[in-house]
């Protein structure tokens, strides 16, 4: 236990705050961390400073009342600090710590296959012909849909794509 105690004595709060470049929230949760730190430390200290033993036969002498003292003295030796079962909410501890690396795990394939798929689009990127060498087969084949709108729009007489117009101008004044 000495060592626990010689060790937290010897933290650099400031050191720590600069080296790791904590800033904002992080370096005000820090801060928050040191003060209760040297709150319970010096509270831990004026406990262990305090006297633990009662004199009994002290206050039989200096109190007419003796039977006072023999009571608390009764109850003094009887007490026993309450004891509380913490296995419960250890257990729960684990199990949401269980349960949140699971969903870390979740998170992480997750990530993994989203950043497999992008590094396939940014492949098809890179290797794809320019816009200049593609011809209609080919954003056909690449595009499905492209190619029944446009069956579609023959089908029904329409020459003109909607919307060509308003877009590029009309280029029949050429």
């Amino acid at each position: 236990m000495a060592t626990g105690r010689s060790a937290a004595l010897k933290i650099d709060w400031s050191k720590i705050t600069s080296s790791l470049g904590l800033r904002g929230q992080t370096a005000t949760a820090l801060q928050a961390f040191k003060k209760r730190n040297e709150d319970a430390r010096r509270k831990l200290t004026l406990l262990q400073e305090a006297p633990q033993n009662v004199d009994f036969a002290y206050y039989r002498q200096t109190l007419k009342n003796t039977a006072v003292v023999d009571e608390i003295e009764n109850h003094f030796k009887s007490f026993k600090p309450a004891t509380y079962d913490v296995n419960r909410q250890l257990k729960a501890i684990e199990a949401f710590e269980q349960q949140a690396l699971t969903n870390a795990q979740e998170t992480k394939g997750k990530v993994d296959a989203e950043l497999a798929d992008l590094e396939k689009t940014l492949k098809n990127i890179e290797d794809a012909r320019p816009f200049e060498d593609l011809t209609v087969d080919d954003v056909a084949a690449a595009r499905p849909d492209i190619d029944e709108r446009t069956s579609q729009l023959v089908s029904k007489g329409r020459w003109a794509v909607p919307g060509y117009k308003e877009r590029f101008g009309d280029l029949s004044i050429l």
